[in-house]
């Protein structure tokens, strides 16, 4: 449905009325004694003018272009999501004519439209897509309003204006974009194409017997079968596939913090689906709980492409808190459900030694039944500060704090990893890509 919202004088009318203005000033000072004459003529001017961009205005409601929005679908956080339009001129009874419109879209403000208004020409009976992108700075649920339409006259003296009802509510997603294109890397590594050479003997579960090659390891002969065959053959070993991936996301005060626009928390929920993706894909066994003071979301170990699915609807619309994590309690109620080995990746922040004790004494209990891994997501901006060069004595104490606060997390890691407790400390933005490379590391070297 549209609703009509009226006219407005286009850039003609305006000079067409500044013009009036001129002759009459012209005429005042030339004819004084006819000023009155000068200033009726004015109105009668204005009035008429004001009058025809009216009836132009009027007569083009039949030829109004049709616009529409595309069914938007989930958006990812942190990427430029294109929403597209689609104009469709009218027919005008064989004559070829030009519409003139401006667009904009009901779209809400805080996801950053680009363009905000969209103008363009079309000609008659042509239908073309028009487009935008928004670029969302946080996850949850958007409304979009109707879409405002202006086109210009048949005789160019008026914009006809009108709203088009097109609301819709649209939800903001984890960074769908990129475990889509992580999904296509990881299938084209399975299917060969960019499969790296597997290492053989590396393993713990048998794959077969081949002959023994120069440059083989002599300790994967396998002597019993070499003296049936009389010829020497190797057990060829790969890590064994379905071993269990558990991931804690933390989601408390630390997880608050804005780094370049976007909460650390969103970071560590794309490292965390990131992971889930690769590690499935892999065969393995993956479960994801979000915990602050307590473990308020969590999801048993599972298989296959359709529990990925479950884990995505289940967190996406996880919001941090400024609450104080309790690792401890996490930790213990994951003990308790999962008895079996696995890779515990808790996916947190790190400020020193002494305020993440609670953090090193989780971890500990891990070792050596478990595989403990900690996660952290670093401030890029700290980075900066510390390689900068400092030009003045704020600069100086900038520098200094970054650079304590880097020592601090350096000592806090070193003890994590006197505990046996696997450690990977990256930028926030960089995240994901390290996570994914050094779990694939893990598997590779047969670690858990």
């Amino acid at each position: 449905m549209n609703q009509l919202i009226g006219f407005i004088p286009s850039a003609r009318t305006l000079w067409l009325l500044a013009s009036g203005g001129v002759v009459t000033t012209l005429l005042a000072i030339l004819v004084p004694a006819r000023l009155g004459i000068a200033i009726a003529l004015t109105f009668v001017w204005y009035a008429g003018l004001i009058l025809v961009a009216g009836i132009d205005a009027w007569r083009s409601k039949s030829d109004r272009i049709e616009v529409n929005r595309e069914p938007l679908g989930k958006l990812s956080i942190g990427r430029d999501n294109p929403v597209t339009l689609k104009v469709s001129s009218p027919q005008t009874g064989g004559k070829t004519r030009q519409f003139n419109y401006q667009i904009r879209d009901g779209s809400p403000q805080d996801l950053a439209a680009t363009p905000e208004l969209i103008a363009g020409v079309s000609k008659t009976g042509t239908i073309e897509s028009i487009g935008y992108t928004v670029h969302p700075y946080r996850r949850g649920e958007y409304e979009w309003q109707g879409i405002y339409v202006r086109q210009l006259s048949g005789w160019g003296l008026a914009w006809h204006q009108w709203r088009v009802d097109a609301a819709q509510t649209v939800a903001v997603y984890p960074d769908l974009v990129g475990l889509k294109a992580l999904s296509i890397k990881l299938t084209l590594q399975s299917t060969g194409a960019m499969r790296q050479k597997k290492k053989r003997g590396m393993g713990t579960e048998f794959s077969e017997l081949r002959e023994y090659n120069i440059g083989d390891d002599p300790r994967s002969i396998d002597w019993k079968a070499t003296a049936r065959r009389n010829r020497p053959l190797i057990r060829v070993l790969e890590p064994e596939q379905e071993q269990t991936v558990i991931i804690l996301l933390d989601r408390g005060r630390l997880m608050t913090a804005n780094i370049q626009g976007y909460k650390r928390f969103d970071f560590g929920l794309n490292a965390t689906l990131s992971l889930a993706l690769t590690a499935i894909q892999r065969g393995d066994r993956v479960g994801v709980g979000v915990f602050d003071r307590y473990l308020t979301t969590w999801i048993p170990p599972q298989q296959g492409q359709n529990h990925f699915s479950r884990i995505l609807d289940r967190v996406s619309r996880i919001q941090p808190e400024l609450l104080e994590p309790d690792y401890l309690g996490a930790v213990t109620t994951i003990i308790k459900q999962q008895s079996r080995r696995a890779l515990v990746v808790i996916i947190t922040d790190i400020i020193d030694d002494i305020a993440s004790a609670e953090l090193l004494t989780a971890l500990g209990r891990l070792t050596p039944r478990y595989l403990p891994f900690c996660v952290t997501l670093r401030d890029p901006q700290v980075d900066l500060r510390a390689q900068e060069l400092a030009a003045d004595i704020p600069g100086a104490y900038t520098q200094a704090v970054a650079l304590d606060l880097l020592r601090q997390r350096e000592l806090a890691f070193a003890n994590l990893k006197r505990k046996g407790v696997l450690v990977l400390d990256a930028p926030a933005n960089q995240i994901s890509d390290r996570l994914v490379d050094r779990y694939i590391q893990i598997k590779s070297r047969n670690q858990l």
